[in-house]
């Protein structure tokens, strides 16, 4: 900023205080910046880890299904075979 031509103390001052108030926004731009920059890193963690934790959690369900099955084919197999064997008598 520059000095108005006259040289009004009073001027001067405000001119001063002006150049203040802008290091502090300035400064003050600055944090909030950083605060933004932390937070979106964070946000991106986090959303790594809910895409880890997801696929974890599917793996896991692919895992399972087959036991339903299994035991169906088990009940299946039981029951046939009591079925059969009642016949047979």
């Amino acid at each position: 900023m520059t000095i108005p031509p006259s040289h009004d103390p009073a001027a001067i001052t405000v001119a001063v205080e002006l150049e203040k108030i802008r290091g502090e926004l300035t400064a003050g731009f600055a944090r909030v910046d950083g605060s933004l920059a932390l937070l979106v890193q964070r946000g991106d963690q986090t959303d790594r880890q809910l895409a880890d934790h997801e696929s974890r959690l599917d793996s896991l369900e692919r895992a399972r299904w087959p036991l339903a099955s299994l035991a169906a084919l088990v009940a299946t197999s039981g029951l046939g075979l009591t079925l059969w064997q009642l016949a047979t008598r």
